[in-house]
């Protein structure tokens, strides 16, 4: 789903991924399709390796072709939900403050999880959530295709060239990119291809978030060199 849209008041706009990103929640999804793939006789590891680069119902078709993938999903959602009530995890450091320190509709979060399970997951890490969540079911095309934060930056009334994306993942970067957006990647020891400019971890970065958040309007895509 898509929530209410923001100001267009703000001159300049950060757009988030939220797992791995925001959230720490590897641990907690390495379990979930771990514990999915065994109900299914799948070898758990392979399971993960497909999920980690493919949207639900693309890592179904591939891993368990013979079955129904609405039960699969369905079987996926239950896991999901229950992590969500029961599962430990954490924001990354540097989080809270960020996005306490951005002004109300000039942020939005767009994720490939869906909007219930990431206010659940703010709400016992206390983050706010801001007035735009683009989630999986607000689009029909996922990332790497631009189309998540596209419509990020048309609900907060934005344009692209003065959007930041914040990222983590290689189809979260490309999404970004493709939607001619500054991108920075955090939380991986190694750039991810394509990034603007990388932060080994979130709480790096949020001083420079902020300067770009209260910068004037750039004319072209900050960095626009991606790092090598």
């Amino acid at each position: 789903m898509i929530s209410e849209p923001g100001s267009p008041g703000a001159t300049r706009y950060v757009l988030f991924d939220v797992d791995g990103t925001l959230i720490d929640a590897v641990d907690n999804q390495r379990l979930v399709w771990h514990t999915w793939a065994k109900r299914y006789g799948l070898d758990p590891d392979e399971v993960y390796r497909v999920a980690l680069r493919t949207r639900p119902m693309e890592t179904f078709a591939q891993v368990a072709p013979d079955q129904d993938p609405r039960e699969c999903l369905a079987a996926l959602h239950e896991l999901e939900d229950e992590d969500v009530r029961s599962g430990t995890y954490t924001a990354f450091g540097g989080a809270s403050e960020l996005l306490n320190a951005l002004q109300p509709g000039a942020w939005a979060l767009v994720t490939s999880n869906y909007e219930h399970r990431v206010r659940g997951r703010f709400a016992r890490t206390g983050l706010p959530v801001p007035k735009v969540v683009v989630d999986a079911a607000a689009v029909e095309e996922g990332k790497p295709s631009p189309v998540p934060y596209l419509q990020a930056a048309a609900r907060l009334g934005a344009r692209p060239e003065d959007c930041l994306v914040i990222e983590d993942a290689p189809s979260g970067v490309q999404s970004g990119l493709s939607a001619g957006m500054t991108v920075w990647g955090v939380n991986t020891p190694e750039a991810v291809g394509g990034v603007h400019r990388h932060f080994g971890s979130l709480g790096e970065a949020v001083g420079d978030i902020l300067a770009f958040a209260s910068g004037p309007r750039p004319h072209r895509p900050e960095g626009s060199a991606p790092v090598e």
